[in-house]
């Protein structure tokens, strides 16, 4: 599922971000946001999982245009195609790793997450195995980020967006994260990270760096 940034201006507390603006992320591929401190990583990445709204150009998601879709549209696509994983986490801290990886409320659904597996080989595949019971709030920063990734995985989303995925983690976690989204790419993802870590940008297909007029590629 591509996505198609097309003359995006940014603006946000009476700062220009970004103006003129082109992207296109691809699906199989990783593109790298990059740029300084408040250059608008964040905010670009937020636009183009339809968290914020664009002031300016046209966003195309699976060649339809979503720059400007009602509430219900966005809705359908965080349930059907999207996972984030945020710089914050965006973690219930007083749930269980397996509650947050599975993210609903079926019957007896703590009881399902625990033995669901699905959840356990998601957690896995981020060197959480058997931590499902845990509560989130007493694993570490590091840690609660490794849980961010194992519900993308275990959503097996078409876009994975990232938001610093490697900030919190070790040299041996970072590179398992960066790992698994190659991984997820491999599988017909398309992974859109804001970063600022060389081996991410490195690891990445497509770079673009904003704090440039216009960005570059």
């Amino acid at each position: 599922m591509d996505i198609t940034a097309t003359n995006i201006t940014l603006r946000r507390g009476g700062k220009i971000l970004c103006e003129g603006l082109d992207l296109h992320a691809s699906a199989g591929e990783l593109t790298a946001v990059i740029g300084a401190s408040g250059s608008g990583k964040t905010t670009l990445l937020n636009c183009l999982a339809l968290l914020e709204r664009v002031n300016e150009g046209q966003l195309r998601i699976g060649g339809r245009d979503m720059t400007t879709v009602p509430e219900s549209a966005r809705r359908r696509f965080w349930r059907d195609s999207a996972a984030f994983i945020f710089q914050d986490y965006g973690l219930i801290d007083a749930e269980t790793v397996a509650y947050n990886v599975m993210m609903s409320t079926p019957p007896l659904f703590r009881r399902r997450a625990l033995t669901n597996p699905a959840v356990n080989e998601a957690l896995s595949s981020v060197r959480l195995e058997g931590r499902g019971g845990e509560k989130v709030a007493t694993l570490s920063g590091g840690e609660k980020q490794r849980v961010g990734l194992a519900r993308a995985m275990y959503k097996n989303a078409a876009i994975i967006f990232a938001d610093e995925p490697t900030a919190s983690l070790d040299h041996e976690n970072r590179d398992l994260v960066i790992e698994l989204l190659r991984q997820a790419a491999a599988r017909g993802a398309t992974i859109v990270l804001a970063t600022h870590d060389d081996a991410a940008i490195t690891a990445a297909d497509h770079r673009l760096h904003l704090g440039t007029h216009p960005a570059t590629v």
